[in-house]
């Protein structure tokens, strides 16, 4: 778990670095965006996803639906234009799909369609295999963003500790 006092892996040449920590981009089209408590978030505009972190945009990517969000994807227009996204997240290195609510609730049917449970769960099952992009539940948005904090921070770490390697020759 991050805490406000850790800092990334710094290169020894750019000293700054010692000090630095990821920033999240919110996407300017997420209309309810998550607080994040430990880590900075600014607006921007994202190709893909909802939330990335400043600096690899276009290598990491966490799409976050409710599950009245969720369950509209698996229907009409929506669907092909949901698959087109899941699509284009392939190319990350570390892209999800973050569903704030439970599977429990998906297969009581606790959302606002007649679309049956089985429909949405077997197209959440189908789109995992197929497009490699694991669907991670939160049940609540406070744990949905405290989960973003934490990939944010470890992906951000990774990226650090590769290019210390590069500098050292040891990549």
């Amino acid at each position: 778990m991050t805490t406000p006092h850790q800092t990334l892996p710094a290169l020894k040449s750019l000293g700054k670095l010692a000090s630095a920590r990821p920033t999240i981009i919110i996407d300017t089209r997420e209309q309810a965006p998550l607080q994040f408590t430990r880590l900075e978030a600014v607006t921007g505009k994202l190709m893909s996803g909802d939330y990335s972190v400043r600096g690899v945009e276009h290598l990491f990517a966490v799409e976050r639906k409710s599950v009245d969000d969720l369950v509209g994807c698996c229907m009409g227009d929506n669907r092909e234009r949901f698959m087109r996204e899941m699509h284009r997240l392939r190319g990350f290195r570390f892209a999800r799909l973050l569903i704030v609510g439970t599977r429990e609730e998906i297969a009581a049917g606790g959302y606002r369609s007649k679309l049956s449970p089985k429909v949405v769960l077997n197209s959440l099952s189908a789109w995992e295999a197929r497009f490699n992009i694991p669907a991670i539940f939160a049940p609540t948005p406070t744990e949905a963003a405290s989960l973003i904090e934490r990939w944010s921070w470890w992906f951000a770490r990774e990226i650090v500790e590769q290019a210390n390697d590069l500098r050292r020759g040891t990549a």
